[in-house]
């Protein structure tokens, strides 16, 4: 499993934040429910230092998953 951390609240335009247990959480749902590969988890990661921003939306725009695995995420997101 990749070893991350993240802050989660929404600031005002959207933005998400996570606290590191719901980012562990998310890793995890990405890894074990949707099948990301912790290669892909890297590379979107690494384009986030670059270029800040949510990391549903870096793996998304980076083809590294679906638009039905970025449904699938943001439905998760609204249940924790």
């Amino acid at each position: 499993m990749v070893n991350l951390f993240m802050t989660i609240h929404t600031r005002p335009g959207g933005e998400l934040q996570m606290s590191p247990s719901t980012y562990s959480r998310l890793i995890h749902f990405l890894q074990e429910d949707l099948s990301i590969s912790a290669a892909s988890l890297a590379v979107a990661l690494r384009h986030r230092e670059q270029d800040p921003g949510p990391l549903p939306m870096i793996l998304w725009q980076y083809g590294l998953i679906t638009m039905e695995q970025l449904e699938q995420i943001y439905d998760w997101l609204e249940t924790v």
